[in-house]
């Protein structure tokens, strides 16, 4: 067992105090006096920790084995070679509030771009789409609740009795595929257990926040029957931090999310299956842009934002004397309304230059199946010095959209009626070999082959077809009994595609795939007489035949006149460092942290009359962290604060407009007796203001220049939380 010498451990302590008030340091010339106090409280936590060190501190358990289920083959985290990061229950619970955007922050070099109700579109590493307004979904970020594929529409991806949220960075050539090119993001809800479980749990606070959820679960059958079930319920609603001026409302960007859930699990013979159903319906306004970047709106017709997922999966696993078979069954269809006030206030506002009235609405009917077939060997390197795995997978996707673009009421132009499918079939395997007592090589492929077919009611019609090839070679190399470093060369690949639109050149019609080759390093290290864990990676990418989406108004004062263009940049990099840590001083402290450090540059890129050749890529900072505390007293209180922030980003390769840096603090302090507990919390409890989308055009008459507008995050937020579990 990996042992820290007792005269490290302050060391440890005086770093991580250090780093707190270089971070602290860097902030001040910006931020709030209150974000500084926040620092100093934060520094002031690690400054006393060496002294609980000492040989009579209190006792803190050792640290549980964290397991990756991302994998072709679930295994332990130290043995994964590819840098990752898993949120376990009671992480959520206690950094998040009712959605995946909640915990964003804990995942280094991980963002998402605004202009939609709840994150759908995320970038790792500074690679993903920041928005689908045509009817050609091709994503980069693969996304996964209980094994269904939502890349592309991750709004469902609720909290509420959520049980693990994998984040696994960089290309995933060999185990998703094309839908993984920048990594893979896969949630698991709470699985049955054989204990009989019920909980409740109410939420108030400001701006008309209000929830009510119930969990309730249990074994089937006789002691001897291994069956169980699992029922999750919630409601969740709040008015949407705006202000409409127009229509006297504070509602008309609100929340109403409905979350159930369930799951079953049983062994039937050799098999194991664990089958989940799930019901998502989030009814969101949409109502965020304004003519001065404020919360007060002034739209005559508020949009919408609405996502309603339907959806299952069967996972059955046979366990046989030369391995084990396992069959993914999936199936999703999503309903979307995505609307909004083109113009983004009323006619009495825009006075002499009415009228000036656009909205768009945009439905899309979104259908998947998916099938993965996968075979293992009973042993791996690990247990047996050599193991294998070899899969087929299917996936089969159908969306239909109708684009509706009105001025006054009447359409503006025809409506945009499309059909798209795709398939995607692939044939993967992967095998690894122990050499000597330390090392373990493994190596995988992945041949896939994507279809698709497009047709509209403009006449356009597309059958692009894409063979692709990616894959991965590692090496693990275990320093001592709990430390461990690898070294991977992997190559993801994304399928080409084509760009709609009556304007869009011969020449530019379609786009080819882009491959990524990835070079990673990392150290894990986790020591159980210290409760410390610590990753770190370090990675360089290169892009080749780079995908950018870039857009452009082409008729100025009508703001709904936009064509969207993918086109294939030269090449592009993108390099930098990630980091986890936590520690466990004493038994009723952790500390965590996580930061990101990312560079990224177009290389021989013209768009236009633009030349973005060395300039940064979009919705990429340079810097991301995150850093916690948690506390938990043996008379039943708690406290929990986290301070996260974010470095400034372009919006857009199309235009050159940055975001402003930014920090968070939200804070929770907890009291439990018995089977209650109630926890009094606050977000962004210093107000901050900060950005999360922007756009860049002329809206505005009689000149229309070109200006910024923006997507605000949330302001503060305050409330309290009651819950009851049976004990």
């Amino acid at each position: 067992m990996t042992r820290f010498p007792r005269n490290l451990l302050p060391s440890y302590s005086y770093a991580y105090e250090g780093f707190i008030k270089f971070i602290c340091k860097s902030f001040s010339a910006r931020h709030s006096c209150a974000v500084r106090c926040a620092c100093i409280g934060l520094g002031a936590l690690a400054s006393v920790c060496p002294a609980a060190g000492s040989d009579g501190r209190e006792s803190a358990q050792p640290l549980e084995e964290i397991v990756v289920t991302a994998s072709l083959r679930p295994e332990p985290i130290q043995n994964f070679p590819a840098s990752a990061t898993v949120l376990d229950a009671r992480t959520l619970r206690a950094a998040g509030l009712q959605h995946f955007e909640d915990v964003l922050a804990l995942v280094p070099n991980l963002n998402w771009s605004g202009g939609t109700s709840r994150p759908r579109y995320f970038q790792l590493r500074g690679i993903g789409e920041l928005e689908q307004y045509q009817g050609a979904p091709n994503p980069s970020v693969g996304f996964l609740i209980d094994g269904i594929d939502l890349s592309g529409v991750g709004m469902p991806a609720t909290l509420f009795d959520m049980g693990q949220v994998e984040v696994l960075r960089g290309p995933q050539g060999t185990r998703y595929g094309a839908n993984a090119l920048a990594g893979l993001i896969k949630l698991n809800t709470h699985a049955p257990e054989r204990v009989v479980t019920v909980r409740t749990e109410a939420t108030a606070g400001d701006d008309g926040t209000f929830a009510a959820g119930i969990v309730a679960g249990g074994p089937i059958g006789a002691d001897d029957t291994a069956a169980a079930w699992r029922l999750v319920a919630q409601r969740y609603v709040a008015d949407g931090f705006r202000h409409n001026v127009f229509l006297d409302r504070d509602d008309t960007n609100d929340r109403d999310e409905l979350t159930l859930r369930g799951r079953v699990a049983a062994d039937l013979g050799p098999w194991h299956v664990d089958a989940s159903a799930m019901l998502v319906d989030l009814d969101n306004g949409y109502d965020v842009f304004t003519i001065d970047n404020s919360f007060t709106t002034r739209s005559d017709r508020p949009g919408q934002d609405a996502q309603r997922t339907v959806g299952g999966s069967v996972v059955a696993t046979g366990a046989f004397d030369r391995g084990s078979l396992v069959s993914t069954t999936a199936v999703a269809s999503s309903d979307i309304v995505y609307s909004f006030d083109g113009d983004w206030a009323s006619d009495e506002y825009w006075g002499e230059f009415a009228p000036y009235d656009y909205f768009s609405r945009f439905d899309r009917e979104r259908r998947t199946l998916s099938q993965d077939l996968r075979w293992l060997s009973a042993s791996n390197a690990q247990s047996g010095g050599f193991g294998w795995i070899a899969g087929l997978y299917v996936l089969d996707l159908d969306e239909d959209n109708r684009q509706r673009d009105e001025f006054e009421g009447e359409l503006l132009r025809p409506l945009l009626s499309s059909q798209y499918s795709a398939t995607n079939l692939a044939a993967y395997g992967e095998a690894e070999v122990r050499l000597g007592q330390r090392t373990v090589l493994s190596g995988g492929l992945r041949v896939e082959s994507r279809t698709t077919d497009y047709q509209d009611s403009d006449g356009a019609r597309f059958d692009p077809a894409d063979t692709m090839l990616g894959g991965h070679v590692s090496m693990t190399y275990e320093l001592q009994k709990q430390s461990t470093a690898y070294v991977t060369a992997s190559r993801g690949y994304k399928a080409g595609g084509f760009n709609i639109g009556a304007l869009v050149p011969d020449d530019r019609r379609t786009f080819e795939p882009e491959y990524l080759w990835n070079l990673e390093t990392g150290l894990r290290h986790v020591d159980d007489v210290r409760h410390y864990s610590l990753d770190l990676a370090a990675f360089y990418m290169w892009r080749q035949d780079q995908q950018v989406a870039t857009s452009f108004q082409l008729v100025p004062g009508d703001p709904l006149s936009y064509v969207f263009f993918t086109d294939n940049a030269a090449s592009g990099r993108n390099y930098g460092l990630e980091t986890t840590a936590s520690w466990k001083p004493v038994e009723s402290l952790q500390l965590q942290a996580a930061l990101g450090w990312l560079e990224t540059e177009y290389l021989d890129y013209h768009f236009g009359d633009r030349n973005l050749d060395g300039r940064e890529q979009s919705h990429a900072p340079n810097w991301q962290y995150s850093l916690a505390a948690q506390w938990h007293g043996g008379s039943g209180f708690s406290a929990r604060v986290d301070l996260s922030g974010s470095d400034s980003f372009y919006y857009d390769a199309s235009h050159d407009q940055r975001s402003d840096p930014y920090t968070l603090v939200n804070l929770k302090l907890g009291y439990e007796h018995g089977s209650w507990a109630a926890y009094v919390w606050g977000r962004n409890v210093f107000d901050e203001s900060y950005a999360l989308r922007g756009f860049y055009f002329g809206l505005e008459p009689p000149d229309f220049p070109d200006k910024l507008y923006v997507h605000r995050g949330d302001p503060r937020s305050v409330g309290i939380t009651l819950e009851w579990r049976l004990r």
